[in-house]
């Protein structure tokens, strides 16, 4: 009878634990990003400034930059498109190597074709790093972009 019991309390306890696990696994599946364009910016900026505060400290401005939210304006220096339909724009001084780069969010790809080279423009994003390239120029990258409406 004793044992019975060790072995139910064995079953019930390895159900509970699948149970915990399976909607665990289920909340991290179906997990969606914030959308960009409803966060509230950390930092907000000229292209241009970005691009030099990186290149004068990496360590610092990664730091100080890192996973966050930044809005940034600047002269569209370049737009991309991808084979799959993704853009990135490319922001900063048209006399320089060095950019801002910012691949645009899916969900407002839209907003992003519309945009002319040349233009002046606000993007907001998450700052996910810095490329060092002395001849080809260093990049800011964020992810996650949208185009910034309100000035």
């Amino acid at each position: 009878m004793k044992r019975k019991k060790v072995i139910i309390y064995i079953i019930i306890t390895v159900f509970i634990l699948v149970g915990i696990a399976a909607l665990y696994i289920y909340k991290e599946y179906t997990r969606t990003h914030t959308d960009t364009a409803l966060l509230k910016p950390d930092y907000s900026l000229e292209a241009t400034s970005l691009v030099k505060a990186f290149e004068t400290d990496e360590q610092a401005s990664n730091k100080k930059f890192w996973d966050k939210v930044i809005r940034v304006e600047g002269v569209v220096k370049d737009v991309i498109k991808d084979e799959k339909g993704f853009f990135t724009l490319a922001l900063g001084d048209t006399s320089s190597m060095s950019s801002v780069r910012c691949s645009i969010d899916s969900v407002h790809s839209k907003e992003a074709a519309n945009v002319q080279k040349g233009s002046l423009i606000a993007i907001k994003g998450i700052c996910s790093g810095f490329n060092a390239d002395e001849l080809l120029g260093s990049d800011v990258i964020l992810v996650r972009s949208v185009v910034d409406r309100k000035k």
